[in-house]
């Protein structure tokens, strides 16, 4: 015969674990100094420079 298994615990855990998963997800995404934030968008930046400077010319 099978174990005996609380749903409702059970449910309760996989919200608690769904909840931490998307927790990580915001720390990772809001988490960031302002220098970390600046030093991002400067390399973005740079990397839209180096793109749009090997573009050629369609004429």
């Amino acid at each position: 015969m099978g174990e005996v298994v609380n749903l409702r615990a059970v449910r309760k855990a996989k919200a608690r674990d769904a909840h931490a998963v998307e927790a990580q997800a915001n720390r990772a995404k809001f988490g960031r100094t302002k220098g970390e934030k600046l030093r991002e968008a400067q390399e973005a930046e740079r990397a839209a420079r180096l793109l749009d400077g090997a573009k050629r010319d369609e004429t």
